[in-house]
């Protein structure tokens, strides 16, 4: 049986990446990729040709029979799994792939790498000693009102990420169920055009409705004790 390497891949910038993840995703017999395209660029840009194959889908049926896949190629050697950003099973369907090789005894070890969690609370200005990751809000007006005012006590920040399409209706969401509480907005993460703002709710809505939207957003909310 062979082993579940987990690798941790950019979140943007391809330099981000460890000299030891590199040698994995070379030696590995297949890279199971949550999205094929965005990993062949990374693989391109360091002359790495390792077979991959996409490990989820929309379809209940086709997820399952790539995932019957790659368990199997597991049988007769060394599997990578990367996720399209980040660090595989946080907020992506890699824990389901993660969750089938638990439950058959494969062995499993992290190389790790670089995630927007930790990248928007190193620079959100906030103590973070202690942090809850709540992963993306949910899309639904009333589910996502639902959850922020569940973690209104919160004593510490809470991390979560937003799409571009949403984050008006949810920064308006964060003023009217946590109030006026500092917090940061992250965008486009060792990017181009990565920013990071710093304030209330009501100021990063003011800023934020006057410019273009791009890629994912990563929230940090102070808790109600920092």
């Amino acid at each position: 049986m062979g082993t579940l390497y987990v690798v941790g891949t950019p979140i943007g910038n391809l330099e981000d990446i460890s000299q030891r993840a590199l040698e994995t995703l070379r030696q590995v017999e297949l890279i199971a990729a949550e999205n094929p395209a965005r990993t062949q660029r990374l693989l391109a840009r360091y002359g790495i040709r390792t077979p991959m194959m996409r490990y989820t889908d929309a379809y209940e049926r086709k997820k399952r029979a790539r995932m019957q896949a790659i368990l199997a190629a597991l049988e007769e050697g060394d599997v990578a799994l990367v996720s399209e950003a980040g660090m595989p099973g946080l907020a992506d369907p890699g824990y389901e792939l993660l969750r089938a090789a638990v439950e058959r005894g494969v062995p499993i070890v992290p190389v790790p790498g670089p995630t927007a969690v930790t990248a928007a609370l190193s620079v959100s200005g906030l103590l973070a000693e202690r942090y809850l990751f709540v992963g993306f809000l949910p899309r639904k007006r009333a589910a996502r009102q639902k959850l922020l005012a569940s973690l209104a006590d919160a004593p510490y920040p809470v991390v979560a990420y937003e799409s571009p399409h949403r984050l008006l209706e949810t920064l308006e969401d964060v003023q009217a169920t946590l109030g006026e509480r500092q917090m940061s907005v992250s965008c486009e993460l060792t990017k181009l055009y990565e920013e990071t703002r710093h304030g209330t709710a009501s100021e990063m809505l003011a800023h934020f409705q006057t410019r273009p939207l791009r890629g994912e957003f990563t929230l940090v909310i102070a808790g109600q004790d920092c």
